[in-house]
């Protein structure tokens, strides 16, 4: 996803650019001092998104989206709680308040509607040909089927592992290795050394948590995190 800056504060820049860099799944095309600089550099470029500050020399950042009819998405970033309201008449994706968190750039950058974030369909799920459509897991003396785009998430639960749906709750004797190489990795990624979830499922990530429907939270574990938002923002 290509991205700019538009920050008149070296300092900030920085930040910014370091948090770009930890991302991995952006691309940084330029950075802009000012707003002139900006548009002209847009008039012959292509941008998925841009870090636009509120108070920039020469045009203010709210003032230089006015002038646009068909702008990239936005991520303001100022150090000022003022705008917030007015910001919002413009679509922008997210507010961010100096000084931000990596965390919290992160959860800004994961709410842009691109195809970088993994937002399938059913019916995407459903085309897929390379990976099974319904799973029959042995339950007593019976095989019960599972449709696999209803699976909302899988825990690992000392020898079976549970497999959540909207409907109910299964158990299965094979362990979450089995999951992980029986699921579509596009859609179903492991986000803790006991947990597979649905990425279609996804709410929100905040923190250490992914909200998924159904008002579910499941943890992100330290050692899976990096590797699960670079598979979202990628």
């Amino acid at each position: 996803m290509n991205c700019i800056i538009i920050e008149d504060q070296p300092p900030a820049q920085r930040i910014l650019k370091k948090f770009i860099e930890d991302i991995g799944s952006l691309q940084l095309k330029g950075v802009f001092s000012d707003a002139i600089q900006a548009m002209e550099f847009l008039n012959s470029n292509s941008v998925d998104l841009m870090f636009l500050d509120i108070h920039l020399p020469k045009i203010s950042g709210i003032d230089f989206l006015k002038t646009m009819s068909n702008p990239p998405y936005v991520i303001l970033t100022t150090a000022f709680s003022d705008y917030a309201l007015e910001s919002y008449e413009f679509n922008v994706v997210d507010y961010l308040l100096k000084p931000f968190s990596f965390q919290r750039f992160v959860k800004a950058v994961s709410k842009v509607p691109s195809k970088s974030i993994v937002k399938q369909s059913d019916e995407a799920l459903l085309d897929n040909q390379q990976y099974r459509k319904e799973i029959y897991i042995k339950s007593g003396y019976e095989h019960v089927k599972i449709i696999v785009k209803d699976i909302i998430y899988i825990k690992s639960d000392a020898d079976y592992t549970e497999i959540i749906t909207s409907e109910k709750k299964y158990l299965s004797s094979e362990p979450l290795r089995f999951w992980e190489e029986n699921l579509n990795q596009k859609f179903f990624f492991r986000t803790h050394k006991s947990f597979i979830i649905n990425t279609s499922k996804i709410k929100k990530i905040m923190g250490n948590q992914v909200y998924l429907v159904e008002n579910i939270r499941t943890p992100i574990g330290r050692a899976y995190k990096e590797t699960f938002m670079k598979s979202l923002l990628k």
